[in-house]
């Protein structure tokens, strides 16, 4: 049985959908080791042998990760190490080799961060719901010891193989050459990129930080904030490249610029790679969350598809990918999922979908954004609120008569007239409201978006 722990710093570590907190503050190698022990009788219940590791460009990240592996080893489970890799190349491997995962990584957070994301075999999410409770429990109450054999640790690299059954996936062999300018904010895409993208004969990659640094010396690997695409937007007009893409820290997000310098919303790529998965198989199921453009499941429809909406989370949309066998799924956080692909989010093979639908069109990815970019919207604002609940009444209220609809799926979406909506959402972790807006003009979205912030901040 290994030490207990309070309840309260337990739970300020262990989230939702993974484990994330300060090193050295609130996860230590003695926290992980009991987290990789845990999940490893977790496994070991389901009939899983082993599981497989990998870690990011963090200082911590090589010791953190092999301190879980002492704790899944200790209780007889199996370890493979497959080092450095991308969140989406650990799901690979979690596919590939059949058996459970742990990705060490805090994502886009800052330096002093990191964190665990955990997946059954063949990238099945583990969220609070199935197994972080166990989880938890187990670390507030101590980790129960094993009395068996040890398992064995053993190593393998799996990029080529990752970039080749990424680059299966998405022909790109008729496309025309293009120029793509990729940010990899010093994270994992300078790691990745080169395996995937670097080996396609069409395409030539002009490289910003790409050096592996977990210290983020240029600029945080957070490309959903708009003053961390300011180097690429520069770099992508001054070496006249046809698009460029911004990776996160962990490389299971990817976003876009187009050849001018503008960011193409991740509404618009998701209605771009659902075309592309609906040609393969009409009819499909296409999953998008609530933040997303209405652009989507209208096209979605209109190509005879059948649009899910569900919840923002990365755990309803998987759930919802599997429930409904979905072919391709969509956030508007530039997160993308693919049934070919295990479920699972992959940045990298959304890019690949991007490169592949610009290099059959003889017109600029401006164009081509726009073409699937059919609605002005606000972007998510966050403000910081004492009762979000109060708040929230409040709009309510400043919109009742004028609403067409109001929805409580997540937080609430109200509807308004000639197609605008509204969604306002509390934070599960934060004291703040989170707010989204659509409509058809521009002006119409900034009217919106200063009468509710106006009722919100007070």
């Amino acid at each position: 049985m290994t030490v207990a722990r309070s309840a309260e710093s337990v739970h300020a570590v262990v989230k939702a959908y993974d484990v994330r907190g300060v090193v050295g503050e609130q996860i230590d190698a003695e926290f992980v080791r009991d987290v990789g022990a845990s999940f490893a009788r977790l496994m070991r219940e389901e009939g899983a042998a082993r599981i497989v590791i990998g870690h990011d460009m963090r200082d911590s990240s090589p010791g953190l990760s092999t301190a879980f592996a002492d704790g899944v080893l200790a209780q007889g489970l199996d370890v493979v190490h497959i080092g450095l890799a991308s969140t989406d190349e650990l799901y690979f491997a979690s596919g590939h080799l059949s058996c459970p995962g742990a990705m060490f990584t805090a994502s886009h957070n800052p330096a002093r961060y990191n964190g665990i994301k955990l997946c059954r075999a063949n990238a099945l999410p583990v969220g609070q719901d199935t197994g972080l409770a166990t989880i938890t429990s187990e670390l507030i109450e101590g980790v129960p010891g094993f009395d068996g054999a040890p398992g064995a640790a053993s190593e393998v690299n799996l990029l080529d193989a990752y970039a080749e059954f990424l680059r299966g996936l998405v022909d790109l062999s008729a496309g025309r050459a293009l120029k793509v300018a990729v940010d990899a904010g010093n994270g994992m895409g300078g790691y990745t990129v080169p395996a995937v993208l670097g080996q396609v004969p069409q395409l030539t990659i002009a490289p910003l930080y790409f050096e592996l640094d977990g210290s983020f010396p240029n600029h945080e690997a957070n490309p959903l904030d708009p003053k961390n695409l300011v180097d690429l937007q520069k770099f992508v007009r001054d070496n006249d490249a046809d698009l460029g893409l911004a990776f996160d820290g962990d490389a299971d997000r990817c976003f876009v610029v187009d050849e001018q310098g503008n960011p193409v919303p991740p509404s618009a790529i998701t209605a771009l790679v659902a075309e592309r998965e609906l040609a393969k198989e009409p009819g499909a199921t296409v999953i998008h969350n609530l933040i997303t453009s209405q652009a989507v499941p209208e096209l979605v429809n209109r190509l005879g598809g059948t649009p899910v909406r569900t919840r923002v989370g990365h755990s309803f949309i998987k759930q919802e990918m599997a429930a409904t066998g979905a072919i391709f799924g969509g956030e508007h956080s530039a997160h993308y999922y693919f049934r070919d692909f295990w479920g699972a989010d992959s940045g990298m093979l959304a890019a690949l979908h991007v490169l592949a639908a610009l290099g059959e069109k003889d017109r600029p990815m401006s164009e081509l954004a726009a073409s699937y970019a059919t609605y002005a919207a606000s972007g998510e604002i966050n403000s910081t609120v004492a009762d979000a609940k109060e708040r929230t009444m409040a709009v309510l209220a400043a919109f009742e008569g004028r609403s067409e609809s109001v929805d409580r799926m997540d937080g609430v979406t109200v509807r308004l007239p000639d197609k605008a909506w509204f969604n306002l959402r509390a934070s599960n972790t934060e004291p703040l409201l989170r707010l989204n807006v659509e409509a058809r003009s521009q002006d119409e979205v900034d009217a919106l978006v200063t009468e509710i912030l106006g009722i919100v901040r007070g």
